[in-house]
């Protein structure tokens, strides 16, 4: 497939995630996490694999796992300390500079002691844990960097298809946030209450920080405007993150792997929808590892994308 055909059908992919998430946001963010989002999550840390994770060690990503799991234990660990959580994220996300850009361990220790600081720092700004724990591994992850590892491939092609797929993106964006139709008579289910209640937390923190509306209670964003509106950017988010991952296979090529490892991949997927269709909050406990550890082992990647970004940027400027 041509990189042309494959920015033009990105812009047709985000056109439909976005008229799909007006009508039944809750529905469609279930279905693509469920469905779309463990074979995500297995090819992407494959596709990793093969590239060295981005950095420059062989075993930086036992790094990076290892945090993984402290997170994991420690949001299950009874009482659950909210404010580790975040510091564990922010120090893996920083660490990842000196995994990206140095080979030598002197230099790698000075910078990862310079983040234990840093973190130090941050750790008692206003929104710190909302903005770190809350949206750094969920809507950041999704769209921001997202976002960044598009433009960062438009930059290199100089692709004008491309560029309107990035463009495409920002402008549905600002359709969904702005444009807030009251009139769909959208009902969410019991069951898909019950399904997403765990996810609760980005919907109030979102509604808060944008200023869309001041919530009661949490059984408000199934039922207000206001709800119904951050929930359409959040399926709209996540449904084009996965897509934009299978719409670049060509390119990607992570399906390129041996057959043993593809038909593992493919089974495994088959067993996490299961889970999901038994008991959707029974996938999301039994998955959740896996859906952390991806967003772990890509903080290299992001790294990779912004730099990128500012290189390719620095040189049109040169032009």
């Amino acid at each position: 497939m041509k990189p042309a055909t494959i920015h033009h059908l990105n812009s047709g992919l985000i056109l439909l995630s976005c008229l799909v998430a007006f009508y039944i946001p809750f529905e469609l963010f279930l279905f693509s996490y469920a469905i779309l989002g463990p074979l995500h999550y297995l090819t992407e840390i494959g596709w990793l694999h093969k590239k060295n994770y981005f950095t420059k060690g062989k075993y930086d990503f036992v790094f990076l796992s290892l945090t993984c799991v402290i997170l994991v234990y420690w949001t299950y660990k009874p009482p659950k300390d909210f404010g580790l959580t975040a510091d564990i994220i922010l120090f893996s996300l920083l660490s990842c500079i000196a995994f990206v850009f140095m080979k030598d361990w002197l230099y790698r220790f000075v910078i990862i002691g310079m983040t234990f600081v840093c973190v130090g720092l941050l750790n008692n700004l206003p929104m710190y844990y909302v903005w770190v724990a809350v949206f750094l591994p969920t809507i950041i992850h999704v769209f921001i960097f997202t976002w960044a590892f598009m433009l960062y491939g438009v930059l290199k092609e100089r692709s004008i298809p491309g560029l309107i797929s990035v463009f495409t993106l920002i402008l549905c964006t600002f359709l969904i946030l702005f444009f807030q139709p009251s009139s769909l008579n959208y009902e969410v289910s019991e069951y898909t209450q019950k399904s997403y209640v765990r996810f609760g937390d980005l919907n109030a923190n979102l509604i808060n920080f944008l200023g869309i509306d001041k919530l009661t209670s949490m059984k408000q964003i199934f039922t207000h405007n206001a709800g119904f509106v951050i929930m359409r950017f959040i399926a709209f988010a996540y449904t084009y993150h996965y897509l934009n991952w299978f719409s670049k296979t060509s390119v990607i090529k992570w399906h390129l792997v041996p057959k043993k490892v593809l038909m593992g991949t493919l089974l495994l997927w088959l067993i996490s929808v299961a889970l999901y269709v038994y008991d959707y909050n029974l996938g999301m406990k039994v998955l959740f590892f896996l859906s952390f550890l991806h967003v772990f082992l890509e903080f290299p990647l992001n790294i990779v994308s912004f730099t990128g970004i500012g290189k390719e940027i620095i040189a049109l400027g040169k032009r």
